[in-house]
């Protein structure tokens, strides 16, 4: 049975924000990487199990963008719990605070 994705507010403004700056880099970009983020999405949905980066958070990197996804898993719900989809450049305390 496939896991089901929660995704924080503040994440869904990660994933926007990372749109958003790459259509003013080059028109259509910010589809790709939106669509790098939805099939990522899927992967966990099937196997969320990658490896604990902090304590009992996830992480999951895209491919072909400088992003991760952090998230955590209730396995008894089955849920995934999207808390961010970073930049890799930014700070990485950022992400603690909303956890």
């Amino acid at each position: 049975m496939a896991f089901s994705i929660k995704i924080e507010p503040e994440a869904r403004r990660d994933i926007q924000e990372g749109i958003d700056w790459y259509n003013e880099q080059q028109a259509g970009l910010g589809r790709e990487f939106h669509s790098a983020v939805k099939f990522h999405f899927k992967k966990l949905q099937a196997n969320p199990f990658y490896q604990v980066r902090y304590e009992k958070v996830h992480c999951l990197p895209l491919k072909n963008f400088p992003y991760m996804i952090h998230f955590t898993i209730n396995e008894i719900e089955r849920h995934v719990i999207i808390h961010g989809v970073f930049n890799t450049f930014r700070d990485p305390g950022i992400w603690r605070e909303r956890i």
